[in-house]
């Protein structure tokens, strides 16, 4: 007997997405349901070679399901998700409410999996930020063989993560470019994204950094070590899907460059591709579609003691929410629920 699977919000980037890799990786469902909102009720959302009708979330009983992926957003996830808690099922919430919750686990299953089983506290585990999910799954087996002191990161993050306006918006400002007559004002972002990078993603902090900065500190901390030390700039590009970070890492004993791509290549989620050549390395427009976070230009940093610096990139529609999301429920089914 496989799950009972709904997909919360089934009509957006991360929920299509969502569906879409339940079906790619053959995830043992004997049903899968599509919940939106009433103004989306009866769209039709591929889920394989089949196609489902959306059922009104307002209206539904999440009795007898026994996961359910939320990708909806923080304000109406506070809505439905403790229903579909108190429900009996299990909630992976693709928002940021509950990624700080001590009572609520924070999992990427390549870094953290044993982190799974504290999920009975409030019936929810939550996904990461994008930005943090592909740094993470990099970071994790050099700190297990050299222990991290402190990361620098500098992001360059695709309009998706933004959802389906930003990305009109972009295509837009992008044909007004070539036709002057037509204007397209910035409204999703502060600045023109078309031919720009804008280095502000979320709000701004008393501190200066943005929200966005922030979450990939405190996230770090809690997916892997609270003793690593995180300082990232984070900066949308005008780029369709994949985000790019350039991360610059100081361990506590020396790592050589060798040994490091080594570990990479061995390590689950990653594909290294790092040739000191002319195209030698993966940038976001390779990455969509894949499952994998990539990793180039690995390198030593001589500038600080036992210092490295790499490239990674990933489809943030996929690693860095749709697919983190499914993998957890994978991982939940393995070792708690045990069924399928």
């Amino acid at each position: 007997m496989g799950y009972r699977i709904a997909v919360v919000g089934a009509t957006g980037n991360v929920g299509r997405e969502m569906l879409s890799i339940l079906s790619e990786r053959g995830f043992p469902a004997d049903e899968v349901i599509a919940l939106a909102s009433r103004r989306s009720l009866g769209t039709e959302v591929s889920y394989g070679d089949k196609t489902l009708k959306t059922k009104d979330l307002d209206q539904f009983d999440f009795t007898g399901i026994d996961m359910a992926l939320f990708a909806i957003g923080s304000d109406a996830t506070k809505q439905y998700a403790p229903k579909a808690a108190k429900a009996g099922c299990v909630v992976i919430d693709n928002s940021s409410l509950y990624r700080y919750d001590p009572d609520v686990p924070l999992i990427v299953p390549e870094c953290n999996p044993e982190a799974v089983h504290g999920y009975s506290k409030k019936n929810i585990i939550a996904n990461p930020n994008c930005s943090t999910a592909q740094m993470v799954v990099a970071l994790k087996p050099l700190h297990d063989r050299a222990k991290i002191k402190r990361v620098v990161v500098s992001t360059y993050q695709s309009v998706s993560g933004s959802g389906k306006a930003a990305i009109d918006e972009l295509w837009n400002q992008t044909k007004a470019v070539y036709n002057p007559v037509e204007e397209v004002p910035p409204k999703q972002y502060p600045k023109q994204i078309a031919f720009n990078v804008i280095p502000h993603i979320d709000v701004f902090l008393d501190d200066g950094s943005t929200k966005e900065e922030w979450k990939m500190v405190a996230e770090t901390k809690k997916i892997i070590d609270t003793k690593i030390k995180v300082h990232a700039t984070c900066v949308r590009v005008p780029v369709f899907v994949g985000h790019g970070e350039a991360v610059n890492i100081e361990f506590e004993e020396f790592l050589d460059e060798d040994e490091a791509r080594d570990i990479l290549r061995e390590s689950p989620g990653i594909m290294v591709v790092d040739k000191r050549e002319d195209g030698g390395y993966v940038t976001p427009v390779e990455c969509v579609g894949d499952f994998a976070t990539f990793i180039s230009r690995i390198r030593q940093d001589s500038t600080v003691e036992n210092g490295i610096s790499l490239w990674c990139v990933s489809d943030n529609l996929r690693k860095g929410a749709a697919l983190n999301a499914v993998q957890i429920a994978e991982l939940l089914g393995r070792e708690v629920l045990k069924k399928g």
